[in-house]
């Protein structure tokens, strides 16, 4: 009995310790898989606290940017977010290795995929800004318990492997901000848990598949800043949609029925046609809706301006048209309705005639009869409502037979001219033939299509900013802009700087106006004065503070002896960015969110004056005085474009502590410029005169919470996300680098912004959620 019992005690031990070995070596294993994962990434500073590590890396402590969880001695979790932003380079990735912005030319995606599915009990996997590239491997199917895979602003191309098809556990699946530039897959309907689709900020290209249609389970979809075309499928079977988001592709399709349930629905800058659907009306859930940029045609269903969540509504830009019913009801969440730019006539309705501190109203560039500035006159919008859609079409079939026949005709010369061309190259490529040796091509695969390279969205965006409605510009005589200033009177002294005084003045029609008299810093003829002139008054943009005439005081056409210029400018009365920042005028102060959408606005509008004129229009005199809001918030930038007034042999005076060699990049001080326009909406006005002083002493306390808390504003604090900030901080890090070739462009700082804006709203719509839900009433 004693022997029987001394044998069962011995196996139970036997099979203790068994336990524990293996449970070691399953520990050692995970662990071993990690350190190897670094070693991929080359040793990212978030993975820096693993140096340390005592063999049980769960249990380490774990910086901001990491994360790691697991279970039974098994990593279930990790979240690692690096500092490799892809913004910068979106112009320059061809597919292969950039130094200090991907991981180095050795790194191999395929070896780095092979390690990752050694963890195979992983659910959840972030990795972002890493600077990961190449082509998705296939094996990363491997990862068979995955439930969220995000990859994030990473420099992976190509398409998305059809072994993830087996990924059936996938809730999450998100590539934002990568270079995919393949189709959407045919096979997502197989993930039949996904929830989350968000591949945003690609280069897909194609239709949207009907498959899509039948992930019922979904609840986002954002296809946002791609190439995407053609017709989308019908989405009412989506019944869980929460978010939609398929802005700036070009979908040429009617709006296709939509899930009841939605609460956002982007769909801007596309090509929309049709009417609005009536089911629109009837989204009780809907708070966002942005139609705006599209060709849609008709009156909007009424219903939508009195939905009772409906808090944004954005139908500007399109063609619509008709009369608003005197009736029409604004709903009491509504606080922005922009239906700018369209072909709406009669009667401006009573919900839509004033601007209060609980809603913002845009209606200018319509046809609205009275109670309504900035309108055109009703035989603008006459023809559209009389022609109709016959009409219409009628205006296309003829366009199209005008186009058909140039281009039959092009292409009769093209071939005309090729031929010649083949004749005579032909002739040259016998003689090389006969002298030069072979060379062997090189066929390797280039990684990426030149397609990906051409950023479509931005440049049609900076094409179209020209064309916007403005008034006529006019000559004014001196006696005019006396008369305009009670002569120059000191009671309309708005301001005094570099480039001059500024007066407010009232035209003869009653316009108010703001007028430079310009400081010139040489002399010039009637003529070439004119020219310049004649290049700014073109700079039309929605966020330029307009320019409606000049006058030009003393001089003749040969007589360069000009006593005074003076610019004629639009007059915006919500005082400058600067008196918004003041702590002077608490009532005023902009909560975060706001002051992003002014960002934004005027990232948008330095954009244009890069990349949207030729030649590129620099030195633009960023400052926070210098942006303006109008009455709706809406911000405009003043004192733009008077570098064309500079002598062109100037220097350019260098900026930042360092030496420079040779005259600065004229382009990179304006992002130099905006970078402090940055810092002041990060941490208030506080920073004229020790600009390189806050570089030096103060710009590292960004870099840690307890930091931020001591040099940031409490609004911005208080109402801003902490990813959202984070965002914004690297950004304005990169733009006051005081080496120009380490600045960003406009167009990544503009990408950059409007990322940190999106995170933002969506913080807010969470918290307001949360703020709403049962619980909190309980």
């Amino acid at each position: 009995m004693k022997m029987r019992n001394s044998t069962s005690l011995i196996s139970v031990l036997l099979s203790l310790l068994l336990l524990v070995w293996r449970t070691h070596q399953l520990r050692s294993y995970q662990v071993q898989a990690l350190l190897q994962l670094r070693k991929h990434l080359e040793y990212p500073s978030p993975l820096n606290v693993w140096e340390t590590h005592t063999g049980d890396l769960c249990s380490s402590s774990s910086p901001p940017h990491m994360s790691i969880k697991c279970e039974n001695d098994t990593v279930t979790e990790i979240s690692i977010t690096g500092d490799k932003n892809i913004a910068k380079v979106m112009n320059e990735f061809r597919g292969y290795a950039i130094p200090n912005q991907t991981l180095s030319p050795i790194f191999s995606i395929d070896s780095f995929a092979t390690t990752l599915a050694r963890l195979s009990s992983l659910r959840v996997v972030s990795l972002v800004s890493l600077g990961i590239w190449g082509p998705l491997p296939e094996k990363i199917h491997r990862l068979y318990s995955l439930e969220a895979l995000d990859m994030s602003s990473n420099y992976i191309f190509g398409s998305i492997p059809p072994e993830m098809s087996r990924m059936v556990k996938l809730r999450s699946l998100t590539f934002d901000g990568n270079y995919l530039n393949n189709t959407i897959p045919e096979w997502l309907d197989s993930l039949s848990n996904l929830t989350v689709l968000s591949l945003k900020n690609n280069k897909l290209k194609s239709e949207v598949p009907s498959s899509v249609s039948r992930i019922t389970t979904l609840t986002e979809l954002a296809l946002s800043n791609n190439l995407l075309s053609g017709e989308l499928p019908d989405l009412s079977a989506l019944s869980n949609l929460q978010l939609l988001d398929l802005r700036n592709n070009s979908f040429r399709s009617e709006l296709p029925p939509l899930p009841n349930v939605l609460a956002n629905i982007f769909l801007s800058n596309n090509s929309f046609s049709g009417r609005i659907p009536e089911q629109f009306g009837k989204m009780n859930e809907l708070q966002h809706l942005d139609l705006s940029g599209n060709h849609l045609i008709g009156i909007p269903p009424v219903q939508l301006f009195s939905l009772p969540n409906i808090s944004y509504l954005n139908l500007s830009s399109n063609t619509l048209g008709g009369s608003l019913p005197g009736s029409l009801t604004c709903g009491d969440a509504l606080s922005l309705v922009d239906v700018s730019n369209n072909r709406f006539t009669g009667e401006l309705p009573g919900c839509l005639n004033t601007n209060g501190e609980n809603r913002v109203v845009r209606v200018s560039g319509n046809c609205f009869s009275k109670d309504a500035e900035n309108q055109h006159p009703a035989a603008y919008c006459k023809d559209l409502n009389k022609g109709g859609k016959g009409s219409t079409m009628r205006e296309i079939s003829i366009l199209a037979s005008v186009v058909g026949g140039v281009v039959v005709i092009v292409a009769i010369v093209f071939v005309v001219g090729l031929l010649v061309f083949r004749r005579r190259q032909c002739r040259r490529e016998s003689f090389v033939l006969h002298v030069a040796p072979k060379v062997k091509q090189d066929h390797s695969p280039s990684g990426i299509s030149s397609e990906l390279f051409a950023n479509a969205r931005l440049n049609s965006e900076g094409s179209n900013m020209g064309n916007q409605s403005s008034p006529l510009y006019k000559v004014f005589s001196v006696g005019e802009m006396e008369e305009a200033t009670k002569n120059f009177d000191q009671t309309t002294l708005l301001g005094e700087g570099s480039l001059g005084k500024v007066y407010k003045g009232r035209l003869e029609n009653g316009t108010l106006v703001a007028i430079r008299s310009l400081a010139l810093s040489r002399k010039y003829s009637i003529q070439n004065l004119k020219l310049r002139l004649d290049m700014l008054s073109k700079l039309c943009h929605p966020h330029l503070v307009g320019l409606l005439g000049h006058c030009i005081d003393g001089g003749t056409q040969e007589d360069s002896t000009i006593h005074r210029l003076l610019l004629v400018h639009e007059y915006v009365p919500n005082g400058s960015l600067r008196s918004h920042l003041s702590e002077a005028s608490p009532e005023k102060i902009l909560k975060w969110s706001d002051r992003l959408s002014i960002l934004i606005d005027v990232a948008k509008a330095v954009h244009f004056l890069h990349t949207g004129v030729i030649p590129p229009c620099p030195n633009n005199q960023l400052k926070t005085n210098n942006i303006l809001l109008d009455e709706h918030g809406v911000a405009k930038l003043s004192d733009y474009g008077m570098s064309i007034f500079m002598d062109e042999t100037e220097k350019t005076e260098g900026k930042g502590d360092m030496a420079k060699s040779g005259q600065v990049e004229k382009l990179q001080d304006d992002v130099y410029d905006f970078g402090f326009i940055l810092l002041e909406s990060l941490v208030g006005p506080n920073l004229n005169g020790k600009r390189e002083a806050f570089l030096l002493n103060e710009m590292t306390s960004f870099s840690s919470q307890d930091g931020r808390r001591k040099i940031v504003d409490p609004i911005v604090l208080t109402t801003s996300s902490q990813e959202s900030l984070s965002i914004v901080v690297s950004i304005t890090n990169k733009c006051i680098s005081p080496e120009p070739s380490s600045r960003p462009s406009f167009e990544g700082v503009l990408w950059n912004l409007q990322y940190a804006a999106q995170v933002q709203t969506a913080a807010d719509s969470d918290q307001k959620s949360e703020t709403l839900s049962p619980q909190s009433f309980s």
